[in-house]
């Protein structure tokens, strides 16, 4: 595996792969990796495989602008050699990790920002943070310029935001879209996971709960109302959960929907201590 530290290595490297015929793959993470990523390794290496083969290059760089509060960005977890311990085995082909000056270059004034998706749901909880995410993924994809990036649909928003991103810029890259990985007892994988108690850790599970109950309400014809009614009961039945937001939204384009008739996206966003998880589950009527 090569590690490329610079906008210009992981670019040389690219051509390199380029010019010998090959397709390339990103997968664009902030580090502290699970098994949940390596999972979007996975599926873009199934893409390749289906498109005659290629190189996937995995990106770790905790971007700054997406973190609301400076404290959240200093104890984000960061673990370099486990990490790239993690993509050898895996089998990546290279890691990019730049430094926030390579990225974020002095007197740089441009960000991206898909701005409708990017304010409501969880961009109202935490402002301007999907506004980071879709500046740095589309440097990424700038800079590395791979066939195809995959991304999970645990961040249901963020996979739609992507989705909008791609179509409105005409940027050329196939956005995978690879289903929540979650842990024996239902968690959903995630790297926040790291900093829960053990008493939060073993209520989170709650999570996964009521989001089956939600979508069998909804297979049964349920209104939006009553699915968001019913999960409320579930998650205020645990007491170390702290709602922040239920929403039952088209699965689509995430607009308010009055009535079943179509696909749904089941979303939540629940605090357990001072870590915020969330976490999906698209249901059909």
């Amino acid at each position: 595996m090569q590690i490329c530290r610079s906008t210009q290595t992981i670019r040389d490297c690219v051509a390199a792969w380029r010019a010998d015929g090959q397709r390339v793959a990103l997968v664009a993470t902030m580090g502290a990796l699970h098994e949940g990523h390596l999972h979007l390794l996975a599926q873009a290496r199934d893409w390749l495989d289906a498109h005659g083969g290629g190189r996937i290059v995995t990106s770790i760089f905790v971007n700054p602008m997406q973190f609301n509060q400076p404290a959240d960005l200093e104890t984000y977890p960061r673990d370099e050699e486990t990490d790239l311990a993690m993509l050898r085995r895996a089998g990546c082909d290279a890691a990019f990790l730049p430094g926030v000056r390579d990225i974020y270059r002095p007197g740089a004034q441009t960000v991206v920002e898909v701005t409708g998706l990017s304010r409501i749901l969880m961009g109202r909880l935490r402002p301007g943070h999907f506004r980071g995410m879709t500046t740095i993924v589309t440097k990424l994809l700038n800079i590395v310029g791979p066939d195809a990036t995959a991304f999970g649909e645990k961040d249901y928003q963020q996979l739609t935001i992507v989705r909008r991103l791609v179509a409105d810029l005409d940027i050329p890259v196939r956005v995978i879209a690879v289903p929540t990985v979650r842990e024996p007892d239902g968690l959903a994988m995630s790297s926040r996971n790291r900093r829960l108690t053990p008493a939060d850790r073993a209520a989170a599970p709650v999570l996964n709960k009521a989001l089956d109950h939600g979508q069998q309400l909804v297979a049964r014809g349920a209104t939006p109302a009553a699915v968001r009614t019913a999960i409320r009961r579930i998650l205020r039945a645990e007491p170390r959960a702290t709602i922040g937001s239920i929403d039952v939204r088209d699965a689509d384009d995430l607009s308010r929907i009055a009535a079943i008739v179509r696909p749904v996206v089941i979303l939540l966003a629940v605090r357990f201590g001072d870590v915020l998880l969330i976490d999906q589950r698209v249901a059909h009527p």
